[in-house]
């Protein structure tokens, strides 16, 4: 049997021990009271068993019973460890360590980009460093490409380390063209002195209503007046709605639009004024030429990760909402029509995707997440080679529906009930696993569950340093160092 200590109690054989206490100043009195009539107990939670002979082919398997009587216990050591999570390889990426164990923890990487991902922990837990962590692995175990929302800049060249004032190392660092870095600002960038691949630009005429729709709670629209911008749509015209809608200046021109549409005046004069906000957006641009999206495409068709940098308009979560859903919309648009043209026999599959983005709970609340595209993803279990990797720090205000579909989740210190029974919800042993979660440390401790691991383990996560990017350059693939050959290609893909 292989299982996780959730409690640790003290107990007494006699319950006057609690009000009349025996001469324990005594040696011989303390060697005989201990142990016996004074003892204490842990609480195990039986996740895997092992066959005691093992033959081709076996491994751990789910615990359906529980040891007999007298069974002797054993601390798991670095070999049973390593047994049940696996080696690190190709496949298996060391994310840390059992607490008060130096032995590697790892993450299957096949599963853990099958099914969206979740990574959860109030303010100042370490979830960047985590984020950063799982992202290292899927860029260096290659199975799929990874499109990040970076809302504060932290992923792409470098981030901060605010605990320590220092600055780290970030994926375009660490592995160089694997990488692709847009971004929205480019004034910020130049200003960090980083060179960036792509500007990114948008046209008014890409935005839809259902992104309009998302930004109810950012831009404080009412339901009628987000429920007009489709009868917008339906009077001006795809492409053109938002465009003709705010060139109207005049009371009397939305007024007699209102009566046209059947559509409250105040609303809809509401609503023009919200939507007036977007155009102090430099990245929105008039003409509709602009083909961010088709140019992530591009990037991720070479096999290339993306990070998307917002510069100063990661503070707005306007700008940080209308961009994410507008993008991931039409990326995932083309990966279902090049994944049915694959069925068909007509190309190719497209590489498998992993889209991060934060403060997930504005795209995946209750009220939105049936519309979004990223709910649509969150429900299609990689249907069509798209995945979520999900970083928030209010699972409970998560749609539960699309909380259930998270296949692997890396949880730290959570306080908040709701959020402790949101991220546990539907977790075997969840009961036990409650007092695990709430005394977490806050830096560096994660419990991690799910398709990724055979089983829940609270690790001590890897430090995110010198040492580390040493690990990175020895090991730039996790496997056997580039040919000649290989580097010639990689050379003529690069220019």
């Amino acid at each position: 049997f292989f299982g996780v200590v959730t409690d640790i109690e003290l107990h007494a054989s006699d319950p006057r021990l609690k009000h009349t206490l025996p001469d324990v100043d005594n040696p011989l009195i303390n060697e005989i009271v201990s142990g016996t009539v004074a003892y204490g107990t842990i609480s195990v939670l039986p996740n895997l068993t092992m066959p005691m002979v093992l033959g081709a082919g076996d491994g751990p398997v789910a615990a359906k019973t529980i040891p007999a009587h007298f069974s002797r216990t054993y601390a798991a050591s670095e070999q049973d460890v390593g047994m049940v999570f696996g080696a690190e390889d190709a496949n298996h990426f060391w994310i840390g360590s059992p607490l008060d164990m130096d032995t590697k923890v790892c993450l299957d990487l096949d599963q853990l980009v099958k099914r969206s991902i979740g990574v959860f922990g109030k303010s100042g837990t370490g979830k960047t460093f985590l984020t950063r962590l799982l992202l290292v692995g899927i860029v260096q175990g290659g199975q799929a490409c990874a499109l990040i929302f970076d809302m504060h800049s932290e992923y792409g060249w470098g981030g901060q380390d605010t605990d320590r004032n220092t600055t780290v190392k970030g994926l375009k660092q660490l592995f160089g063209s694997q990488v692709s870095t847009f971004t929205l600002d480019e004034e910020n960038a130049r200003r960090r002195g980083i060179s960036t691949d792509e500007v990114v630009q948008i046209g008014y005429g890409e935005i839809e209503p259902e992104d309009i729709e998302l930004l109810k709670e950012t831009l404080n629209l009412s339901d009628v007046a987000a429920s007009a911008t489709y009868d917008l749509e339906r009077h001006f015209g795809p492409g053109a709605w938002l465009t003709e809608f705010l060139a109207l200046d005049s009371r009397a021109g939305i007024s007699s639009l209102a009566a046209e549409l059947n559509v409250n005046p105040s609303a809809l004069s509401s609503l023009r004024n919200r939507l007036s906000r977007l155009t102090r957006f430099p990245f929105l641009v008039g003409d509709g030429n602009a083909n961010t999206a088709e140019r992530i495409i591009e990037h991720l068709e070479r096999g290339k990760h993306i990070v998307l940098e917002f510069g100063r308009y990661g503070n707005d979560l306007t700008a940080y909402v209308l961009v994410s859903n507008l993008l991931s919309r039409r990326i995932h648009n083309t990966y279902v029509q090049r994944k049915e043209e694959a069925e068909g026999g007509l190309g190719r599959e497209p590489r498998p995707l992993v889209i991060v983005i934060e403060e997930a709970h504005k795209f995946l609340s209750p009220a939105v997440a049936p519309q979004t595209t990223f709910g649509i993803i969150a429900r299609e279990l990689r249907k069509y080679n798209v995945t979520l990797m999900v970083v928030d720090q209010r699972p409970s205000a998560i749609d539960t529906e699309v909380l259930s579909q998270v296949g692997t989740r890396l949880t730290c210190l959570l306080d908040n009930e709701r959020d402790i029974d949101a991220v546990l919800a539907g977790t075997p042993g969840s009961r036990q696993l409650r007092g695990v979660l709430a005394r977490l440390e806050s830096k560096q401790q994660a419990l991690v569950f799910g398709h990724a691991v055979p089983m829940p383990l609270v690790v001590h996560t890897r430090e995110y340093g010198e040492e580390f990017y040493a690990e990175i350059a020895r090991h730039p693939g996790f496997g056997s160092p580039v040919s000649q050959e290989e580097l010639e290609k990689q050379i003529s893909e690069l220019f």
